[in-house]
């Protein structure tokens, strides 16, 4: 009977512990932006896991991510210059061997710690999730499409039930421009402004899905514009 409320008491303790490590540190605010994420390109069949931080107005001196496994995944120290940095993008590589990238990049809660020049201490979490959003279909220009037109273009693409909202990338080849936009989940087309395509040219186009959870399901194609 004592061995079972001593093993009954470390069972409550260690649940105590870890709900402690949970909860941010009483001295410490919530980074601006802390999120992690996959993203798919259902094109070349490959997936990325990404991870994003935004410290606010201040530099963060440094910035640590840690994993649900414990495992450190990002450990960032600024240089020395007093300023700090502010926002973060990091992203693994992008493998076609999905299940040794989860293996890799467990699914759960990631912790984000870090503190700014000034000596202000950020603590938050994010949740990542392995589900994929499914990917859309593109309407209009089809895939591979010749003689698009340059000026008044409208991209539109098949809606997709359950997502937050859609990415548009495009890159034409002449112009030197790069457009990238994020749209509702009620939308399904977008007016390209004039100006961004040149006449006879070849452009990448990107369209993707976003799941409430933030994952990402981009499919990719090219076009080419008429000659005038």
């Amino acid at each position: 009977m004592k061995r079972t409320t001593a093993a009954a008491s470390l069972i409550c303790l260690v649940a105590l512990v870890a709900f402690a490590a949970e909860k941010p540190a009483p001295d410490s605010e919530a980074f601006e932006v802390a999120s992690a994420r996959f993203e798919q390109n259902a094109t070349d069949a490959d997936v990325e896991a990404v991870f994003e931080a935004i410290a606010g107005d201040d530099g963060l001196a440094n910035l640590t991510v840690i994993a649900p496994d414990g495992r450190t995944i990002v450990d960032f120290k600024a240089p020395s210059h007093g300023m700090g940095m502010r926002q973060f993008r990091f992203e693994s590589p992008e493998p076609t061997d999905v299940a040794a990238l989860k293996k890799a990049i467990p699914d759960g809660v990631y912790m984000f710690a870090g503190s700014t020049a000034s000596g202000k201490k950020l603590q938050s979490q994010a949740t990542l999730s392995h589900k994929l959003p499914p990917t859309t279909s593109f309407v209009s220009p089809i895939a591979d499409a010749h003689n698009v037109a340059a000026k008044g273009l409208k991209v539109s693409w098949a809606p997709v039930k359950g997502v937050s909202g859609y990415t548009i990338e495009l890159d034409p080849s002449k112009t030197g421009a790069h457009l990238e936009m994020k749209l509702p989940a009620s939308a399904t087309s977008f007016v390209v402004p004039d100006g961004i395509l040149a006449p006879n040219a070849k452009c990448q186009l990107g369209i993707g899905t976003i799941a409430p959870s933030g994952n990402i399901s981009v499919i990719e194609t090219t076009f080419t514009t008429a000659a005038k």
